[in-house]
């Protein structure tokens, strides 16, 4: 009896792998048979397996490189009429950014966003009438962008530090960075979406049309459609940008600062963050490659050794005229006689507003130079509450994190009133104004010291069970949880809607899988 049951289970098993070989040969076939502008790349799929935190490799059956939207509908909407027995999925990539292997699929179809080339960019509204905008692709670069819009002398009005990223994969995340105290967010300066759902629709929405796909998808993960194009609100560029840096030795007096300016109804500066600089040595003496001293004789005198040290960043973005200039600096020294800073540590620079927009790519470019941009890059992003902000840096900063010498600590608060609560996108529940620390380490590769990204994850995790236990009621940025219980803790008030719309727009789960919320 013993030997016919198991007979039966092994027969009833080889059944099994044989219907699914052949629904996945059939898959394949039925794929590479669809008449695409663009192509499916079978073969070389190596690439689309790897992300920028360099921890996560799952390799795709296929990357579709798509020419147009109605590409990305075709593949879809065939993987949908395939049915819920499909294990198909597919994953929007755009310069692959991610941390945790969010943008990859095992065994399915990943979408080389940066493939889908549109007209040129459109910039509308030029030279006075309506709200300037400009509609984009949703695989075109930032910086692609702010190039174009310059020549209009116009810009976006929200940003995220590093700009060589896709519209498409910010908007599914939010897209902060020192002006969104201002004017919020990134996913709070579009006008219109087109998007492809789960089901292979083509959809246009903003807030009069299809309203719920529009809130949804705006920081919603990728988890109800693909963005395709995207209409961003601009504003008139400045041209220069007087950018500024000082010292705090106590965490509290420079959030109490950082609060000030962000509060401030008389827009003192444009742009406000700030960073954690634990145990550095010459750090000054650092500076002086980009920024001159105020006072070079007083800042040369400053040790910054063995402290823990906050440093705010702020910028004031002006026109190049003699008039605007002296405004400026006038409006600066005012707005600094305020602030309580180490008065030896204040550094200036003036450069051009793309420079400053630019910023990180010059960063990334020498680490490339030295083979240390492709490492593991275990960071953690969070949102803190602003009640909680000196409870957090006093546990963390100088105890759990001991050392930033291998990627910057970044702390500066945002105004919670410049976020639309109707997008997908989470924060810090009833407070005003919350804090987004964000902890960018990169890992030795090979390591299996403090620098290994094992040791990295391992301190990152007591951050996160050091702020549970305090009962901190911090939120994750750019998410990473492994169970449905996670992540309903997480949206908390937002998961029904947040199930609603997978239900809605996608459900059979087949987008975005790496983010690991729904099976399919």
């Amino acid at each position: 009896m013993i030997i016919v049951r198991s007979f039966t289970i092994l027969l009833l098993l080889s059944c099994i792998a044989f219907k699914l070989a052949c629904c996945f040969s059939s898959g394949i076939s039925s794929l590479k048979a669809l008449p695409l502008v663009g192509h499916l790349e079978f073969e070389h799929v190596h690439p689309a397996s790897k992300d920028f935190g360099n921890r996560y490799q799952l390799l795709a059956l296929a990357v579709l490189h798509p020419k147009s939207v109605s590409d990305i509908a075709s593949v879809i909407r065939h993987i949908w009429m395939m049915g819920p027995h499909s294990q198909l999925t597919v994953a929007a990539r755009g310069r692959g950014h991610s941390l945790q292997g969010q943008a990859q699929t095992r065994h399915g179809i990943v979408i080389h966003m940066e493939s889908l080339q549109p007209q040129k960019l459109q910039v509308h509204g030029v030279g006075g009438g309506p709200t300037p905008f400009v509609d984009v692709s949703g695989g075109e670069l930032w910086i692609n962008i702010l190039h174009e819009t310059l020549k209009y002398g116009l810009a976006p009005k929200s940003w995220t530090d590093y700009l060589h990223l896709t519209v498409g994969g910010t908007l599914s995340n939010a897209g902060i960075s020192g002006q969104a105290f201002r004017h919020g967010p990134q996913i709070s300066n579009v006008h219109q979406l087109e998007v492809v759902t789960g089901k292979g629709e083509i959809l246009n929405c903003s807030e009069r049309q299809n309203s719920d796909l529009f809130h949804g998808v705006l920081g919603g993960l990728g988890q109800f459609g693909i963005i395709t194009r995207a209409r961003i609100a601009l504003e008139p560029a400045p041209t220069m940008v007087k950018w500024m840096r000082m010292l705090y030795l106590d965490f509290a007096a420079f959030a109490r600062d950082q609060e000030r300016l962000i509060s401030s109804d008389d827009d003192k500066f444009d742009y406000i963050e700030g960073f954690v600089i634990i145990n550095r040595t010459g750090l000054l003496d650092s500076w002086r490659l980009s920024f001159t001293p105020e006072d070079p004789v007083e800042a040369s005198q400053f040790k910054s050794d063995g402290r823990n040290l906050y440093c705010l960043e702020v910028a004031k973005y002006f026109k190049l005229d003699e008039d605007g200039k002296d405004v400026m600096n006038q409006e600066v020294k005012e707005s600094l006689s305020e602030l309580s800073y180490i008065s030896s540590t204040l550094f200036s620079s003036e450069v051009t507003y793309q420079e400053f927009l630019d910023r990180v790519h010059v960063s990334e470019m020498k680490l490339r130079s030295k083979g240390q941009w492709e490492v593991p890059h275990p960071w953690l992003n969070l949102l803190v509450p602003r009640s909680r902000v000196n409870e957090f840096a006093k546990g963390v900063f100088g105890n759990i994190l001991t050392d930033t010498s291998n990627g910057p600590v970044i702390v500066y608060p945002v105004n919670k009133s410049k976020w639309d609560n109707r997008s997908s996108a989470v924060t810090p529940e009833e407070e005003e104004i919350f804090y987004l620390v964000a902890i960018l380490t990169s890992a030795v590769p090979g390591s299996t010291g403090k620098d290994g990204v094992d040791q990295i994850v391992k301190r990152n995790q007591r951050i996160l069970e050091f702020s549970e236990a305090a009962g901190l009621g911090l939120k994750q940025y750019l998410p990473h949880y492994t169970t449905r219980h996670e992540w309903r803790s997480h949206f908390g008030p937002k998961w029904d809607d947040f199930v609603r719309r997978k239900s809605r727009y996608d459900p059979f789960a087949m987008l975005a899988p790496g983010q690991r919320i729904f099976e399919k």
